[in-house]
């Protein structure tokens, strides 16, 4: 596994491997994180919060996470930074530091990707939940996405309103079709009665 030092940035969302991300970015720490990111060409590692807040003082976040590459920068109407980004190789902090700026690093381990793995006939009914989601959300994608047990359960766990304690626990399994049994344990309180 490789290993790096990163930048953190603690949400109060989990960001999955394929997954947009959209952010407003007002505080000096995160501007210096995207100045550093577009003029180096880098990413940053994305965690969940486990206990603070996004603002103020530097958060705690999840030992977890997710690499994000910035796909675009732009202005927003009340003059902040908006930046989008996109989830890569989710990560392990093995330790983190906070520089005097407030900013969190963390020397991660990158995990390898995930095998491609064809959605099993056991958990074709959570590809055609998808499927219906992303139809009606109006979000393009490849039909042949829709066999890959990964994507499904990534693009799942961004859909369904679960907490952000779940979304976190299914950023952690590593094993696709364990992801979608957990999906699946997860989809009877989703369903009207």
């Amino acid at each position: 596994m490789e290993s790096a030092d990163i930048p953190l940035f603690p949400l109060n969302t989990v960001l999955f491997p394929g997954g947009p991300l959209s952010l407003r970015i007002f505080e000096p720490r995160y501007l210096d994180l995207v100045r550093e990111c577009t003029r180096n060409g880098s990413g940053f590692g994305v965690c969940l919060i486990l206990q603070g807040r996004e603002a103020g003082e530097p958060a705690v976040p999840a030992a977890v996470g997710t690499f994000a590459r910035i796909v675009d920068f732009y202005t927003l109407p009340d003059g902040l930074l908006g930046i989008r980004a996109t989830g890569g190789e989710r990560f392990h902090v093995g330790r983190s530091r906070v520089r005097d700026n407030g900013l969190a690093h963390g020397q991660v381990q990158f995990w390898p990707d995930e095998p491609s793995v064809a959605v099993p006939p056991e958990y074709a009914l959570l590809a055609t939940i998808l499927e219906r989601l992303l139809e009606k959300a109006k979000i393009p994608f490849e039909r042949a996405s829709l066999d890959d047990a990964s994507w499904v359960g990534f693009r799942l766990a961004e859909a369904l309103p679960l907490e952000n304690r779940e979304r976190q626990h299914l950023l952690q399994i590593t094993d696709p079709l364990a992801r979608l049994g957990q999906i699946l344990h997860y989809l009877p309180r989703f369903q009207s009665p």
